[in-house]
């Protein structure tokens, strides 16, 4: 066989994909003819994956219509869940039923930041005080160099945490439309570039990242302090619903969520809710989200309360829920096609997609806990999630 070429040019194309197949098929004694099945044009895959074969063929399925009252989504959406557990999609479009018919789940985007945290190495720690207040006093000049790296991020703040004579800066950016950790990096970067340039005192080495910003991992810093979109679903569902849709009340709702609260604090869990990872894994599939931030996206808070007139108020909190509609895998045509089923491709889009993951989160959430209290849980997997010859 002919050595592979490495150009980047002609890395992308069906006959070099091809010739990776054959290597690995002769290797394992595999055919890869399922893996080798794809409709899109290699050539869009560059920034994206190196040495392409194949492709993974995920299964969708739409959920919905789910209605949504946020600021930026507003209106009825199909949702693309990609996924190959079942009873997922027919949970999530039950969750979405209830919500539809009780006027839309109401959501709202409170925060957005994405981080680079860098860590400096002092020679003890009144060096790395004076660092500080150094940095206060310098944050419009920082500001200045690392926004020269990017056109769409904006530098919003920088917080400190001093150990020893260690002294973390978290820079806090937003990122317009992409989710942005290789923004904020190259534009840390760039500042830390400069700081180093100004030959400050016992300052003795630093690093670009040392896990404070909590890239790809869940972390009490970012429930607290948002990573992300922090973003809020919300509905009030009547007692009549309740009963029809999710054969339950509200008081075993309510009651459910206390039992699952104190649970969750027994086993010190990041989320209080169900299965937050399940409609975020599976809308990221489909959306072309770095599958990767579901660590810190599926992190979270369910809060319930009894309403006085027989209902129930039910919400959730995404603290840290990592997404995108422009750069990424976003523009890969399954992907896109999904996104614009959304209505959420491209510029100005991120916050309008935001809303619709919470949303669904929501709604998957209901559904659950629903089945949980009302013993369908089992049977619901019995008839739709088992495989059988």
């Amino acid at each position: 066989m002919q050595p592979l070429p490495r150009d980047r040019e002609h890395d992308y194309t069906r006959e070099i994909a091809t010739a990776r197949r054959r290597v690995v098929c002769e290797s394992s004694g595999t055919s890869l003819e399922h893996v080798g099945a794809y409709s899109f044009d290699p050539a869009a895959l560059p920034g994206n994956l190196e040495g392409f074969s194949g492709a993974a063929q995920v299964p969708i399925g739409f959920a919905g219509p789910l209605a949504v009252d946020g600021e930026h989504a507003c209106g009825e959406f199909y949702v693309p869940l990609a996924t190959t557990e079942g009873t997922l999609v027919a949970s999530y479009n039950r969750g979405m039923r209830l919500t539809r018919e009780a006027g839309g789940v109401r959501t709202t985007v409170l925060d957005d930041a994405m981080q680079r945290a860098p860590c400096f190495v002092f020679r003890d720690a009144r060096a790395s005080r004076a660092f500080g207040t150094w940095v206060e006093a310098h944050v419009a000049d920082l500001r200045e160099q690392a926004e020269q790296t990017t056109r769409f991020g904006k530098l919003r703040d920088i917080e400190q945490y001093a150990v020893g004579k260690l002294r973390f800066l978290r820079f806090n950016y937003t990122t317009a439309d992409a989710a942005g950790q290789n923004m904020v990096t190259k534009a840390t970067r760039q500042a830390c570039r400069w700081i180093a340039a100004q030959q400050i005192d016992g300052l003795e080495h630093h690093v670009l990242s040392a896990n404070l910003d909590t890239d790809k991992k869940h972390s009490p810093l970012n429930s607290l302090h948002s990573r992300g979109k922090r973003v809020v679903a919300e509905v009030t569902l009547p007692a009549e619903l309740i009963a029809g849709v999710m054969h339950t009340t509200a008081g075993a709702l309510f009651a459910q969520r206390q039992l699952a609260n104190m649970g969750s604090l027994l086993s010190g869990a990041v989320c209080n809710g169900a299965h937050y990872a399940n409609g975020i894994t599976a809308l990221f599939i489909a959306c072309g989200q770095d599958v990767a931030n579901v660590a810190e996206s599926s992190a979270g808070f369910s809060y319930g309360e009894l309403t006085v007139d027989g209902g129930y108020y039910f919400s959730v909190t995404i603290p840290s829920l990592i997404v995108a509609t422009h750069g990424g895998g976003t523009g890969l045509p399954t992907q896109r096609e999904c996104l614009e089923v959304l209505g959420a491709y491209g510029a100005g889009q991120v916050r309008k997609f935001a809303e619709i993951v919470a949303a669904t989160v929501l709604c998957g959430e209901l559904s659950l806990g629903s089945a949980i209290v009302a013993d369908e849980w089992v049977s619901s997997h019995e008839a739709l999630g088992r495989n059988r010859a």
